[in-house]
């Protein structure tokens, strides 16, 4: 299959993404498609309608109860998400008097909006979008004796929360929305398939709670999923608390400076075409990338066995490469008559350019241009 320019196919075309959010994961599928990338979704958590959340119920009335001196707003749409919950449960006005009376702390832009949009005041963002820099700030000042609510992002805030009762605060704890895993976790396990692999290029997290359930749902795949994320396959979080969970495992990660989706967007945009392979062949350009070939500029997206082929000649550039080793990269072939087939299928998809060349006896060549 062939298309048009590189400018018209889009930045990201010849790459699969992978997408393990649930919250706007349709936002990035599309942001990614009209970028030419094939995207595969596989929600690793689902979140918890925040209505049918007793245990939300119990801390909004704990925290009203406890008439707080400051609060603490983690995320934009937890904090819309818990007044409107209120609302439904005939707390509202209630729970906007008392944080009113508050101090509110924002971790960050996001929560900021939420709270103006409320017809509240924050007194103070995190400009690092961090707990740790607010946790910073008020032990510096002091918390003895403070009343604190803690609005969690998607899971307990245990070491922050910790720290504050520690230095003599009395904290509640509101879990705005909690996550789980999603009641079918065959999606994601086919997606973790995919990646080990080698069918995906680039997987995507939002939340270090999705890191946390992507591992965990890989179970004994977990390892080769890792050692995948660790070499050829690109980790992209929208930001180092994200990240966190990767990173310990030594897994290289690419964040946005600014922890956004546009920008996770645009990073991806960014790195991807960076780690595609470019070949002077027969006179054309070739750039290999996911699942397609560039031919001076012209998308040509290939079946898996004819790229399985394409990238082992590309491994060697300008050697011959035995059908024994050619077939050995094929999944379900191991005879030369596999490899035979796969290479006239692949001469077809790649047009009249005799980029490949048959040695007789001995096996096939990229015809790269000065080749050592």
């Amino acid at each position: 299959m062939t298309q048009g320019s590189e400018d018209e196919v889009g930045a990201l075309a010849g790459f699969t993404v992978a997408v393990t959010a649930e919250r706007r994961r349709d936002e990035m599928a599309a942001l990614l498609t009209r970028r030419g990338a094939r995207v595969l979704t596989a929600s690793a958590i689902t979140i918890i309608p925040l209505a049918d959340d007793e245990a939300l119920r119990t801390a909004t009335a704990t925290c009203i109860g406890l008439a707080p001196d400051l609060v603490v707003a983690t995320t934009g749409f937890g904090f819309r998400g818990w007044l409107e919950a209120a609302e439904g449960w005939g707390m509202g006005d209630e729970l906007r008097a008392a944080l009113r009376r508050a101090r509110i702390l924002a971790r960050g832009p996001k929560p900021c909006g939420a709270i103006r949009a409320a017809g509240l005041t924050e007194e103070w963002a995190a400009a690092t979008e961090a707990t740790e820099e607010i946790l910073d700030r008020l032990l510096t000042e002091g918390v003895a004796g403070t009343r604190i609510a803690v609005q969690e992002h998607g899971e307990p805030q245990t070491q922050f929360v910790d720290a504050l009762r520690d230095a003599g605060a009395v904290v509640v704890e509101v879990p705005v929305y909690r996550w789980t895993l999603p009641p079918d976790v065959n999606p994601v396990r086919r997606l973790v398939e995919q990646v080990v692999q080698g069918q995906v290029d680039a997987v995507t997290f939002t939340s270090a709670p999705a890191v946390r359930a992507f591992l965990q749902i890989a179970g004994p795949q977990a390892d080769p999923l890792l050692a995948r994320l660790r070499t050829d396959v690109l980790a992209a979080c929208v930001g180092p608390v994200t990240a966190a969970p990767l990173i310990e495992r030594d897994v290289p990660v690419v964040s946005p400076q600014r922890f956004r989706l546009g920008a996770l967007i645009k990073t991806l945009t960014d790195e991807l075409p960076r780690r595609a392979r470019l070949l002077r062949v027969a006179g054309c350009d070739l750039e290999l990338r996911g699942h397609a070939v560039l031919i001076d500029g012209r998308l040509h997206t290939l079946a898996p066995a004819s790229m399985t082929i394409l990238s082992a000649l590309a491994a060697r550039p300008g050697a011959v490469v035995s059908k024994e080793r050619l077939a050995a990269t094929l999944p379900r072939a191991n005879d030369g008559h596999a490899v035979d087939v796969a290479v006239a299928r692949l001469r077809t998809a790649l047009g009249p350019g005799k980029h490949i060349e048959t040695v007789i006896k001995r096996g096939y060549r990229l015809r790269v241009d000065d080749a050592a």
